[in-house]
């Protein structure tokens, strides 16, 4: 399996839904660009964003239906692929990832061989964590098992860090809007580009392009 690549803009969002939310799992999926490998070099999955879907009910089936054909349709529109889920446990010790979760990564990998599921260690998540608190996961033999921490890149994990952590304690979470948010009042959006607006303002300002 190639090397797989996690922007600021996917990795924040995903705090954020796991932030809203504490006391509760909240699950997404993935959204990547492929980048054409040089010569020799290994294909790179670029996960650039994320959509959140859920926090009351993860396991409603028709829902996860509506939502994951919804998302697939805009992703296509801004030419980008479904490449994987990401979940966060209720438990403050479990980043095991259920059942759920490994079916709706099993179907989307389906789609996308370089697929991933990733899950977020809430032990770990703390406002300025030192290592990213996340655990991610390919497919082998039909198992999601712990993917090569050297082929886990970040676009720039200083950056992403420390926007999480200026987000987090503006409380800024409080925008994010879910899949199951947009369902209790559609006027909300779920591609949630006002937040996606800001993070990226932030990322140039730590590139110092701003």
């Amino acid at each position: 399996m190639g090397e797989v690549e996690i922007s600021p803009r996917a990795y924040v969002k995903m705090c954020l839904h796991a932030a809203r939310y504490p006391h509760v799992a909240v699950n997404g999926v993935l959204l990547a660009q492929r980048r054409r490998p040089a010569a020799g070099q290994p294909e790179c999955l670029y996960v650039t964003d994320c959509v959140p879907l859920f926090h009351s009910n993860l396991s409603l089936t028709v829902m996860l239906e509506v939502a994951l054909n919804q998302v697939d349709i805009w992703s296509s529109e801004s030419d980008l692929l479904l490449a994987g889920y990401y979940q966060a446990n209720s438990g403050i010790d479990d980043k095991s990832p259920s059942t759920l979760a490994q079916k709706t990564a099993g179907r989307i990998a389906e789609l996308c061989d370089e697929a991933v599921l990733i899950m977020l260690d809430n032990r770990k998540f703390t406002i300025h964590p030192q290592l990213p608190p996340i655990t991610v996961l390919e497919q082998k033999d039909c198992q999601w098992v712990p993917k090569d921490k050297n082929l886990v890149m970040w676009t720039d994990w200083e950056s992403s860090r420390h926007i999480c952590k200026s987000l987090l304690e503006a409380k800024v979470y409080s925008q994010l809007v879910d899949f199951d948010s947009h369902l209790d009042d559609i006027r909300q959006d779920w591609t949630n580009q006002q937040l996606n607006t800001e993070i990226a303002q932030l990322v140039s300002v730590a590139n110092g392009s701003a």
